[in-house]
């Protein structure tokens, strides 16, 4: 039995020295001799070794930003060919500059040392009393690219699509839109779009990307929405995006079209502020029942639901929100005749009446009538 072993032990080790006899080479190559500034560039390096090579580990990482270009890893692999170990390394590179360029990298080759091997077969390896690799440094073939210059830092193949609502809202309704701009190219040289309109509220979110990286460079989305509130007909404006077309090498632009949203007034007479009449022997009877389902209800849920965290915003602090942040009065009453026009039927017919201008003194009306 310990012959046996000891026989295995003699043969890895034999197995083991012959690995470290491997030999590699490395190749480099560019997809283009010539291309535009910002334009997506494949960088291609693979290593081929003379045999499955466990010993080595390859240390390769030139991924970086800086002011003439940046790269990106697109895609790296290690596959078995004919019992021959290959590694291969894509990378896209984004040049910044026009003018010629060389891309002139450093790998490291990390081969596992004898005394390490030793160590393993022992039993006792201590990292902290040997070296684990010899390592070697080597660089790659530079690969040299001729870069032209461009009227436009976005770059690519691009196409703009509108995502629209029905072109008529009433006041204080938000007209919704996205604008989405699809395509391969360097979308990071995307800015955010913004709209000045005289009498509109424009609310808009933070730009969003989803792109993957392609040998072409990025493919993707970048969408911004919007949402337009006004209390009379606006237009929004038109504007345009330039690019550099790779595929015409020409400028071009994508164009948003002017958009004519109509607005309805909002129109609403003085009677219809108070609630008609009611009989009111019906009214306190069907109050009482109304009484006794919220009643009722609450008993049930505080029951089944004991522990039932609290909404994120209940309606009454949406309501109160929106009472602290309006802007107007008619917009004050447009908001107390959605709400409650009985409980807030004084307060809107002074303020139709003009007996109360001041939109501090009924803010503050209606935030007393709700413990504020």
């Amino acid at each position: 039995m310990k012959k046996s072993l000891a026989s295995i032990i003699i043969f890895l080790v034999f197995l083991l020295l012959e690995l470290s006899a491997s030999t590699y080479k490395w190749s480099a190559k560019s997809d283009k001799q010539t291309a535009y500034v910002n334009e997506a560039i494949l960088l291609t390096y693979v290593c081929v070794f003379s045999d499955s090579s466990e010993l080595y580990t390859i240390d390769f990482n030139p991924v970086q930003d800086n002011k003439r270009f940046s790269i990106k890893l697109l895609k790296e692999s290690q596959v078995l060919q004919d019992l021959k170990r290959v590694n291969t390394y894509e990378y896209i590179a984004y040049v910044k500059k026009a003018g010629p360029i060389s891309f002139d990298f450093d790998v490291v080759m990390k081969k596992t040392t004898q005394e390490s091997i030793n160590s393993v077969i022992r039993g006792h390896y201590d990292d902290s009393k040997s070296e684990s690799f010899i390592s070697t440094s080597i660089k790659q073939t530079p690969l040299s690219v001729k870069i032209k210059d461009t009227p436009s830092k976005l770059v690519g193949e691009f196409a703009l699509k509108v995502k629209k609502e029905k072109l008529k809202v009433t006041a204080y309704e938000p007209y919704n839109l996205e604008i989405q701009i699809q395509g391969v190219g360097n979308f990071s040289n995307l800015d955010s779009i913004y709209f000045t309109i005289d009498g509109v509220k424009i609310f808009t979110d933070d730009a969003i990307l989803k792109t993957e990286l392609t040998q072409d460079g990025e493919k993707g989305v970048w969408s911004q929405k919007f949402a337009f509130v006004s209390e009379k007909s606006f237009v929004i404006p038109e504007f345009s995006i330039e690019y550099f077309n790779l595929k015409t090498d020409m400028l071009e632009k994508l164009t948003f079209e002017r958009v004519n949203v109509n607005v309805d007034k909002l129109i609403y007479k003085k009677e219809d502020l108070l609630d008609p009449k009611v009989n009111k022997d019906s009214l306190y009877k069907l109050e009482y029942f109304y009484y006794l389902l919220t009643f009722l209800g609450g008993f049930l849920v505080a029951k089944l639901r004991f522990n039932l965290s609290k909404p994120e915003k209940t309606e009454e602090e949406l309501f109160l929100k929106s009472i602290k942040e309006t802007t107007s009065l008619e917009k004050l009453c447009f908001l107390l005749i959605n709400k409650d026009t009985q409980k807030y039927k004084k307060l809107i017919s002074q303020i139709e009446s003009k007996e109360i201008t001041s939109l501090k003194k009924a803010k503050n009306i209606v935030l007393k009538s709700l413990g504020n």
